[in-house]
């Protein structure tokens, strides 16, 4: 996945407290037109995605979003991890189990290609060179921010300035906040393999959340009346939060759904295209509640999928249009 990783076969990343520390991204070049930065060139690439991953699933809407669709393909990986003795991504989706753009059947083959000796995971997303075959940018952090900006003489006419120059301090601010107490917190929890790494990450995801309710019953966006990378960032983690973390991440005091600013949110955004429209709710289930290495942990060792939640909530009345009228 992204970074997900669902075994004890990853000891790296796991401190000697039992804190979930995760992997650092390996292929984090720039783009534009200077020494080591990539070309930002249509057709040049094409972007490997789990639907289940929250840091593939932000490249994915900001790519719709921005109007990016042709100018980079999208290849899709299965939500369920292959039975392999390391952790990778497969193309089982794909006709012949392959990608047809690329001939691969397993993510791990694209990192091999950019550096024979890659040891890491093999993560989504991927942004891989079309022409060689070799992963080029797994930068999940500023993947997004490049598309917004070195990639905008490709997007469409009208698109949406997700990334305006006199708000990025305050994106990049709070970005980095949701990332470590929000988006990497759940998996704090999740991972923890100590009582104690457990519990702070627990209560600095929950103090995170409550002053994000109290920040949108303010305003209908995170920074005032226009969607920006802050909110698609949020959202992903929100999206996920009652059909996994709650009950797969041990994150329960409450579901997302018991939040009235953050959850009236969530359904904004899911009913705006871009967002919905990319919200895989079954890939999402069958990755966080299915996978063999869960399984194989124990947690679901009869990989029972659960029913839960109903998700037709999700296009129920919002209200934040008529509560901040003059926002859009």
């Amino acid at each position: 996945m992204s970074n997900n990783v669902h075994s004890a076969s990853a000891p790296a990343e796991i401190a000697a407290s039992g804190a979930f520390v995760r992997q650092a991204n390996r292929f984090s070049a720039a783009f534009g037109a200077g020494p080591g930065e990539l070309p930002a060139e249509q057709g040049r690439y094409r972007l490997i995605w789990s639907a289940a991953c929250p840091w593939a699933h932000r490249a994915v809407i900001v790519r719709r979003l921005l109007g990016l669709e042709e100018a980079i393909s999208l290849g899709t990986v299965d939500p369920l991890r292959p039975a392999l003795p390391h952790t990778d991504w497969a193309f089982t989706l794909d006709e012949g189990g392959q990608d047809p753009v690329l001939g691969i059947r397993y993510l791990s083959e694209a990192y091999l290609k950019a550096d024979p000796a890659y040891s890491g995971r093999p993560t989504v997303p991927a942004l891989v060179e079309i022409a060689t075959g070799k992963v080029v940018q797994n930068d999940y952090f500023k993947l997004t921010n490049h598309l917004e900006t070195a990639w905008a003489p490709l997007h469409k006419q009208g698109a949406p300035d997700l990334y305006p120059v006199h708000l990025r301090g305050e994106i990049d601010r709070l970005n980095e906040v949701i990332f470590h107490d929000v988006n990497n917190g759940v998996y704090k929890a999740g991972f923890a393999r100590s009582q104690e790494a457990y519990e702070a990450a627990y209560y600095t995801l929950f103090e995170r959340l409550d002053e994000l309710e109290e920040r949108l019953s303010r305003s209908r966006y995170l920074l005032g009346d226009a969607l920006t990378d802050a909110d698609v960032r949020l959202y992903t983690t929100l999206a996920r939060f009652d059909i996994a973390y709650y009950t797969a991440f041990r994150a329960n005091r409450q579901r997302l759904a018991d939040y009235r600013h953050l959850w009236a949110y969530a359904r904004d955004l899911y009913q705006t295209p871009g967002f919905g429209d990319t919200t895989d709710f079954a890939a999402i289930k069958q990755h966080y509640h299915l996978s063999v290495l869960i399984s194989a942990e124990g947690s679901n060792p009869y990989r029972i999928l659960p029913k839960g939640p109903d998700l037709r909530e999700w296009n129920t009345p919002h209200g934040r249009d008529r509560q901040y009228p003059g926002q859009a």
